[in-house]
């Protein structure tokens, strides 16, 4: 959970750490296939690209849509808290319908840049048990769609499965990374901050400042799972940029070079009718202020 880009963005330029990497094989065939066929079907997956990413000054982030969402509601887009303009979130702080202007860079599904985004607001954003933002743009996914052929992902609402093939996607540097999920994180502790049920990659994605925020996509379904947001980067134990997991008995393990990501399948029970958020919706886990 490195501070966006702070003291490694020249570095990073100079190494020359943009380059695309490699994207997922299309669509896989028929259930009704002949079971050699459906075998090699499982094996494929849908095809994850820059379309429905965006970039920010800062960090990386999405279009995104609950499962419910109407093409005439305001379009959100996610990201981190710690990606927040306002700086990192202490423990236990929610910000929750906090004017915004900030920019998006729309991108398409190559990577090459259509469009700048608006927010108006920034609905939610925490770094409690979770690690997201989440921003209200001055237009709607139909307007979106219409100008610039671009749609949303969409959050799953169930929890991500282990095993499964997936892609992390950042917008701020125009690359793919591909792993697996490897498994979860009982608590995930970072400086002062306390993470619950994250995902564990395998070590493919090896992700860096600037990918904060990027949607996690499983393969299987092209649905968003997950937003990433952090790595153990030199083996240290629970400090800033060195995650830790505590597992239900209270013991600790380091990872060094795996990172994680926080899950969002809770996050489509706390919004109702018009993209409107509402804590108090049954079923909403997030943390309130």
């Amino acid at each position: 959970m490195k501070k966006p880009l702070i003291g490694m963005l020249a570095t990073l330029l100079a190494a020359g750490t943009t380059a695309l990497v490699g994207v997922a094989p299309a669509q896989a065939s028929s259930p009704a296939a002949a079971p050699a066929q459906a075998s090699a079907a499982a094996a494929k997956a849908v095809t994850v690209n820059f379309a429905g990413t965006v970039a920010l000054s800062n960090c990386s982030g999405s279009l995104v849509r609950m499962p419910n969402s109407a093409a005439t509601d305001p379009a959100l887009v996610l990201s981190n808290g710690h990606c927040l303009e306002s700086g990192m979130p202490g423990p236990g702080e929610v910000v929750l319908n906090q004017s915004s202007s900030r920019t998006f860079t729309l991108l398409s599904a190559a990577g090459g840049r259509l469009a700048t985004l608006r927010a108006t607001k920034v609905v939610y954003g925490a770094m409690t048990d979770t690690d997201v933002s989440i921003y209200q743009l001055n237009t709607n996914y139909a307007s979106i769609k219409s100008k610039y052929g671009i749609s949303p992902l969409t959050i799953a609402d169930t929890h991500p499965t282990q095993g499964a093939d997936i892609r992390v996607v950042s917008g701020y540097w125009k690359k793919v990374y591909s792993c697996s999920i490897d498994g979860f994180a009982y608590q995930l502790n970072e400086a002062d901050w306390t993470f619950k049920d994250s995902v564990r990659y395998t070590s493919g994605c090896n992700v860096i400042g600037g990918t904060s925020g990027s949607p996690v996509v499983d393969t299987s379904t092209g649905q968003l799972v997950a937003v990433n947001n952090t790595i153990n980067e030199n083996g240290e134990s629970c400090t800033l940029d060195n995650p830790c997991e505590v597992d239900e008995n209270g013991a600790v393990t380091v990872h060094q070079g795996i990172g994680y990501a926080q899950e969002t399948y809770g996050i489509p029970a706390c919004f109702g009718p018009g993209n409107r958020l509402d804590l108090t919706l049954s079923g909403c886990t997030l943390p309130r202020p």
